[in-house]
């Protein structure tokens, strides 16, 4: 439970604001009273004795550092029934992800200054007795104060490492894609060089502005890393020389210690003879710090900007449980998947010998005509065989008083009750439109599909579409549930995905250009299409992108995003002309609005807000008026992909962790009470749940998701989670699953 503005703890911590909150506790910026000074606060509210052993583990770890870059923790103590508590220094200032978002990218003098700090504090937590990995070096983790002093914060990932197998985790084990190394993925072991990586790709990230290339994905051979000077040729070679050697995959080919990072950074100067804590750059300006509100403090998710709170305080509780797990040496991913190929390749030579063994021991028996006389007369076993050839074949006998040849029975053919549906489909091409806003619409009349509702209906609708790249582009089809026939709705050159049925299922929405699952779809645009695969039709044309459509209950208004403004916004567009659009959002810069739902009574609309790098839930009416966040969750999470309850009281979403991965699961929150601004999680045994789609009748689920086999595929499901029916099986993948409704 949150805790209240004022609350005073432990007679002493007086409770000021909320400053960051995930699935562990919380963090709150906070008033000692006995001595007058601002101090973070860190809760622990996972009261298991083996959550209470790692906090107090990470309690003791952080009491004993004293270090200029590093933050001091000078209290712990732990409130019966309610959870355990941390105070240390609170740190004024900006985080070095604020300053990028601020100057672009920073100077190549700041980054060497903030490089040779981080060294500082690495090669002291290094050499503690035992070491000290801290194992979550990000931007959002570097703060600068603003007298220009740099720190290191953030130990809720800390280790203390015991050398050779020997590893006790007092913190959960997360990644940051793209700042963490291959090794930190899985149950592989870290050391102290796992924390040179993390600062190389910092380094990488300030000076470029851009998230170097995971570690995972260049361990598997998947990517490679952009060498830094091509994203930013006024970096030195010997700068970028030495960044790119702390990345390296391989951690036998990093630097083996932070002195000897330290020295490739500062070179052979006299800056090398400063001591610790007297690196400093330029202190932020006043105007750079966020509000202290702390729904306006985002952190980041897996975008391609992440983002911390300003006052972001050492040891921000990860929304990831611990893994307490067996560490092993660290293996390339490439190389075990090598290994994998090898040994599969091996096993079907082994089965294709075994096969050919025992089909010529078989031969004897099931062709002993193949062998010579000679052969067939050594083994007794063996039968003769007759040597005759029939001149014709033998004219059939009848048995009975007749020698007429008999008529053949006619085959019977069933027809099924009720009568199955009839569904056709051709392989003809859909042609591409151009259009462009303000002129009428091209229509093009293409006989592709002839669609009949089947009997009985599923969900209060027996059709559901989805899209599917098993032809290689994503392309749209429509399945019928009850008797599974599947066909192709769309066949366009450059894909389609995003489908939305019209109320009455007879047209449908989507978007292309489309060439995979992307979170954004530059360049697309929205076109219509009837259920048969007549009228196809584009909607327009314009620079940046249309995507997200939803269509609107009484089927007049189409909303969807669009990128036409220059970022992302929503607009609603008439359906019976097709050429009046009106923009419902206006954002301030950075401030974008997207993913629109409508509410059944066509009054409201919910939507997502991303706010610096963050995704939260909004509503509006439907004229874009009275725009109200509905869902709080905080810095740690994610929350998109809004879908109304058809009775109109609950709104269901999709949330995601921010600074640490994990499936992304389902969650609800009441669309007529405002009073609640949490949302509840749903407890399904589903492993991925994402886009869900509430049954025109409201009695189920359609989604998508991951089973064991790790292929995204569709599924539907009762509301409560029983009966989990999937759909699909293909090798490739699906997803934006969308019922068809009836029409009733």
């Amino acid at each position: 439970m949150t805790l209240e503005k004022n609350s005073l703890l432990h007679d002493r911590y007086r409770v000021i604001e909320i400053l960051g909150q995930g699935g562990m506790g919380s963090v709150y910026r906070a008033i000692d009273e006995n001595l007058g000074v601002a101090v973070a606060l860190k809760e622990n509210l996972f009261t298991t004795e083996e959550y209470m052993r790692q906090f107090r583990l990470e309690a003791v770890i952080l009491a004993n550092l004293r270090h200029p870059n590093l933050p001091r923790v000078s209290d712990h103590f732990e409130l019966k029934d309610q959870g355990q508590y941390l105070i240390m220094d609170f740190i004024e200032g900006e985080d070095l992800r604020n300053r990028m978002d601020r100057l672009g990218m920073i100077s190549e003098e700041d980054a060497v200054q903030i490089g040779a700090a981080m060294c500082d504090a690495l090669a002291y937590l290094h050499s503690r007795k035992p070491p000290i990995l801290h194992r979550d070096i990000k931007p959002g983790n570097v703060k600068i104060t603003p007298d220009g002093h740099i720190f290191l914060v953030d130990f809720g990932l800390a280790k203390v490492y015991q050398g050779g197998n020997q590893a006790t985790t007092t913190g959960a084990r997360a990644m940051t894609p793209g700042y963490s190394p291959p090794e930190q993925y899985g149950t592989a072991r870290t050391d102290p060089r796992t924390d040179f990586y993390s600062l190389g790709a910092t380094l990488y990230a300030a000076l470029t502005g851009v998230i170097p290339e995971d570690g995972l994905a260049r361990a598997m051979d998947n990517a490679q890393l952009t060498p830094l000077r091509k994203r930013n040729t006024k970096v030195s070679r010997r700068i970028s020389s030495a960044i790119e050697k702390a990345m390296a995959v391989d951690p036998s080919d990093r630097f083996q210690s932070a002195g000897d990072f330290k020295k490739a950074l500062l070179g052979a100067g006299s800056q090398t003879q400063q001591t610790p804590g007297n690196h400093i750059v330029a202190p932020p300006p006043a105007d750079a710090f966020l509000p202290s509100d702390p729904n306006d403090a985002v952190d980041s998710l897996t975008t391609p900007k992440e983002k911390t709170p300003t006052r972001q305080p050492a040891g921000v509780v990860s929304s990831t449980p611990p893994v307490v797990a067996e560490e092993q040496p660290f293996v390339s991913p490439l190389k075990k998947q090598k290994e994998r190929e090898r040994k599969r390749r091996s096993a079907l030579i082994r089965f294709v010998l075994i096969l050919i063994l025992l089909v010529f021991a078989s031969l004897p028996f099931v062709a002993p005509g193949i062998f010579p006389n000679n052969f067939r007369n050594a083994i007794s076993y063996l039968a003769p065989t007759s040597t005759a050839t029939p001149s014709s074949l033998p004219s059939q006998t009848l048995t009975g008083t007749s020698t007429e040849t008999p008529t053949p029975t006619p085959t019977a053919t069933l027809t099924p009750e009720p009568p199955t549906p009839t569904l056709t489909a051709t392989n003809t091409p859909l042609p591409i439109v151009s259009s462009t806003v303000g002129v009428e619409p091209t229509i093009v009349d293409t006989a592709i599909p002839t669609i009949d509702l089947p009997i009985p209906l599923v969900g209060g609708s027996g059709q559901v579409s989805y899209v599917s790249d098993r032809t290689g582009l994503p392309q749209i089809y429509l399945v019928n549930l009850a008797s599974q026939a599947l066909i192709q709705m769309t066949n366009m050159p450059e894909g389609a995905c995003q489908p939305a049925w019209s109320p009455d299922g007879e047209k449908m929405v989507f978007i292309s250009p489309c060439k995979g699952m992307d979170e954004i779809y530059y360049g697309a645009s929205l076109y219509l299409i009837n259920a048969d695969g007549s009228n196809l039709t584009m909607v327009g044309s314009v620079p940046g992108g249309d995507f997200d459509p939803a269509w609107s209950p009484d089927g007049r208004s189409i909303a969807f995003t669009s990128l036409r403004t220059g970022q992302m916004e929503i607009f609603v567009l008439n359906v019976d002309d097709l050429t009046s659009m009106t923009q419902i959002t206006k954002g301030a810069k950075s401030v974008e609005s997207r993913q629109p739902a409508w509410s059944p009574d066509g009054l409201q609309i919910a939507y997502v807000v991303k706010r610096l790098g963050v995704y939260q839930l909004w509503v509006m009416n439907a004229d874009g008026t009275g725009q109200k966040q509905i869902v709080r969750s905080g810095v740690t999470f994610f929350d998109y992909l809004p879908n109304w309850s058809p009775d109109g009281q609950l709104i269901l979403f999709n949330q995601r962790c921010a600074t640490a991965f994990c499936f992304p699961y389902l969650m609800s929150i009441s669309a007529v009470d405002r009073s609640v601004e949490q949302g509840s999680f749903l407890k399904l045994n589903i492993i991925s749940i994402e886009d869900v789609q509430y049954s025109p009748d409201g009695f189920f689920l359609l989604y998508e998701g991951e089973e064991s086999d790790e292929n995204n595929d569709i599924y539907y499901m009762t509301v409560t989670g029983a009966n989990i029916i999937r759909l699909t099986t293909d090798d490739g993948m699906e997803f934006d699953p969308a019922w068809r409704p009836s029409g009733n």
